[in-house]
């Protein structure tokens, strides 16, 4: 495949056949189906009619996939767990922790199930303080001590695409002892990550938006794994050394990022992720920014001129790959949107416009119209 043809439009067309008269704008919630995972669900049924039991190549995808989503954030394989949700990942990483420093910050952008599961965790002598605006680095920084155990923040945030300062937070949390939880959901594969320049020390990311795979697998990036002392509560036969010796009594757990997982993942989900994995590496994700930044531009030029309420988008500043409008009735707005063919995706208060590299000038000038016309 060469750069030439990911970057032509046809291409992309061709891959994202959408049904006639469609426009997906709805990646931040599931990607469209395209034919990379056509492709890796035919392969697994193949591979069950041709053997029984297709294990072996099973367990060679997860790992390939792990392999492609290390590459994806400049990580190692060791480094990367493969799990079936990102609240489990999160739910791994807490109780990983001892509390000795008992404070976790989250903020009211964390991703629900994120701030309630570390909000669970005063069972075990925690406390969630709630930092007011998690763009500024002052008032992360009045919340930081001593007693801070655990920084949450999202790297995108799910509402209304806004990215936080990442790389300044991590670095002021390390030289306070705390430790880096970041939710790059909303960001990987549209907005380029490199775990080593944001120094976190821990990334998680789902498959099923922007990375265009299914449900039912994210990646956990762990920077240190062998120096977490305190093993998971969630614990099962894939984090133990090796897996495969199924002694019931074997209490070691790996000193990889492995030590996080539980059991099988998700075949199906692998297989699709893996897919989108090759294909966003292949393209490359500074490719797939640059087109969405100019799709996104186009968009929020468009809103103003039409008087749309954006929320949350501040020109020449940071952004992800959807943009948040203030409708009255974000749902309602969204099933008379999908009338027109349109699909875009109702959160909260708000309607949210997601766009990638199967999106055209076309698309954004199609919603802009519908928006309009729901005033």
């Amino acid at each position: 495949m060469t750069a030439t043809a990911v970057s032509s439009t046809a291409w992309w067309q061709d891959q994202f056949r959408l049904p006639a008269g469609r426009t997906h704008l709805s990646g931040c919630s599931l990607p469209p189906r395209w034919r990379g995972i056509d492709e890796a669900m035919a392969s697994m049924l193949h591979a069950m009619a041709d053997d029984p039991a297709p294990w072996h190549g099973f367990e060679a995808e997860v790992e390939l996939s792990r392999q492609r989503f290390a590459e994806l954030v400049n990580a190692s394989a060791d480094q990367i767990a493969v799990l079936p949700t990102a609240t489990v990942a999160a739910y791994q990483v807490a109780t990983a922790q001892d509390w000795s420093r008992p404070q976790i910050l989250g903020t009211d952008e964390d991703f629900p199930s994120i701030s309630q599961l570390l909000q669970a965790q005063q069972v075990r002598g925690a406390r969630l303080d709630f930092v007011p605006d998690p763009l500024s680095l002052d008032s992360w920084q009045e919340f930081l001590s001593e007693r801070t155990g655990l920084v949450s923040v999202p790297l995108v945030t799910y509402r209304h695409g806004v990215c936080t300062p990442v790389a300044e937070l991590c670095r002021l949390a390390a030289a306070a002892g705390a430790r880096t939880f970041v939710d790059a959901y909303q960001g990987a594969g549209v907005v380029p990550i490199d775990v080593e320049e944001l120094g976190c020390d821990y990334l998680v990311a789902g498959a099923s938006k922007y990375l265009l795979g299914l449900p039912g697998v994210a990646f956990l990036y762990c920077r240190e794994p062998g120096a977490i002392r305190r093993p998971p509560e969630l614990t099962g036969w894939m984090g133990r050394v090796p897996p495969n010796n199924f002694d019931p009594r074997c209490a070691e757990v790996a000193d990889t990022a492995r030590r996080f997982e539980i059991g099988t993942p998700a075949i199906p989900a692998v297989l699709a992720v893996s897919a989108g994995l090759r294909l966003l590496n292949e393209v490359g994700v500074s490719k797939v920014y640059e087109h969405v930044c100019r799709l996104r531009e186009r968009l929020a030029d468009g809103a103003s001129a039409a008087g749309l309420p954006l929320v949350g988008f501040r020109p020449g500043r940071p952004h992800g790959a959807h943009l948040a409008f203030a409708m009255p009735d974000p749902g309602a707005t969204a099933d008379r949107l999908a009338a027109r063919g349109v699909s875009v995706s109702p959160r909260g208060d708000v309607v949210r416009v997601a766009m990638h590299l199967y999106n055209t000038d076309a698309d954004i000038d199609r919603v802009l119209e519908c928006l309009a016309a729901q005033r």
